[in-house]
């Protein structure tokens, strides 16, 4: 299942234009966590009914946000990193 040249590492999926990392940090309850993103800002973000009861996201998790047009303080979720995808994504310097 690897590339080939034995240093383990993935190809990760990265931010579209649209995205941005961000760290969960607070469990708001109702399909919503409060993330601290790569650009600064704290957004409360959504899970998405296509991620609900498939994808659990916990505290600490690493996720990929897409903020709204419309309303910055807000954002949908739409990815979450493993976390050993996470410490990849750290080692290589993606995240802070």
């Amino acid at each position: 299942m690897s590339n080939g040249d034995g240093d383990g590492r993935n190809d990760l999926r990265m931010p579209d234009d649209d995205e941005v990392f961000a760290e969960v940090v607070e469990m708001l309850g109702a399909n919503r966590v409060r993330v601290r993103c790569a650009d600064g800002t704290e957004r409360t973000a959504r899970i998405p009914g296509r991620m609900q009861k498939r994808v659990w996201i916990r505290e600490d998790d690493i996720v990929l946000v897409e903020p709204w047009d419309w309303q910055d303080e807000k954002a949908d979720i739409s990815w979450r990193y493993e976390k050993s995808e996470a410490e990849q994504l750290r080692e290589e310097g993606h995240l802070q």
